[in-house]
Order: structure tokens, then sequence, then C-alpha cells
């Protein structure tokens, strides 16, 4: 089976900005609960407005990465193998030892993100999976630890 590398692309996109939209509407949820003229302390116990605070700026924090990683991608242009060897921007499928086919989209980020109707996951060269599966070619095999388990993966196909 075979996927389009600027039509995932382009998922990746909406998803990331459906993902900064949703937090977006939490960080102004939490801006107006630590705000909010019933958040005032009514005791010195009473830490509502403080919690709602630190929730208000760690979702402002992850916004803003969020919004970085989104102009990242719609700059990035998938690449090709290099001399059938995976790079950033490739479409890698490997089955694992269960004979259970994966195909996996190396991306700058978006790890975990689900495309193409949950066919196609989105790895980063950041995390262990995708450091396993880049520089790889078809025939070749990749090792990764997940969850103190090894896997082996065996790569059937690079686009």
């Amino acid at each position: 089976m075979s996927f389009d590398k600027h039509t995932l692309k382009r998922e990746l996109e909406a998803a990331l900005a459906s993902d900064g939209e949703t937090l977006e509407r939490a960080q102004r949820s939490a801006v107006d609960a630590a705000t909010h003229e019933e958040a005032k302390p009514e005791n010195d116990k009473d830490t509502r407005a403080l919690e709602a605070s630190y929730l208000a700026r760690g979702h402002a924090l992850r916004l803003e990465e969020l919004r970085t990683a989104l102009a990242e991608v719609r700059a990035w242009t998938p690449a090709a193998p290099m001399r059938g060897t995976s790079v950033l921007g490739c479409v890698v499928t490997a089955e694992d030892e269960d004979g259970d086919e994966r195909v996996y989209f190396l991306a700058p980020h978006g790890g975990g993100q689900r495309l193409a109707q949950g066919r196609v996951h989105v790895v980063t060269v950041k995390s262990p999976l995708g450091r396993a599966l880049l520089g790889k070619s078809e025939g070749d095999e990749a090792e990764v630890v997940v969850d103190s388990r090894r896997r082996a993966l065996a790569i059937t196909g690079v686009a």
C-alpha cells in the first residue's frame, strides 16, 4: 500500500492545527478560572486560583511549542529516500515478529499522530522508534526497546 508523503504532510498539519485550537481553548479556560472573581482565595489554604494559573502557564508553554512545531512542519518538504535509505520525510513499512505490518511516517513533529484513517503512524527521529528506522533500507532489520521489551522490525519498504 502506498501513501503520498505530501498528502500525509497536509494531514499532519491539519492535526497539529486542530490540537493547537483545542489547547488554546483549554488555556483560555484555565486563565478564566485563575482570574475569575470566584477564584479569590477564601483562606490561606485555598489555592484554586494559584493552581489554575499554573495550569494556564503550562498550557501556554505547550501551545507555543505546538505553534513552533506547526510552523516547522509547514515549512518542511518531505524528502525522498537517499539511495534507498530512509531519511526524514520517508514512509517506512515494517513487519514485527508477529507478522503484523505497520506504516510509519518519519516527521519532524507530531509523533504519536495517526494519519490516513489510522493506517500511518507518525514517528519523530527523536523517538527510539524513529531513530531505529532512520537510515534503514528495504531488507534491513531495526531493533527498538519499548517498555523494556526489545522488538525487531523487518523493513519491507522505504518510500
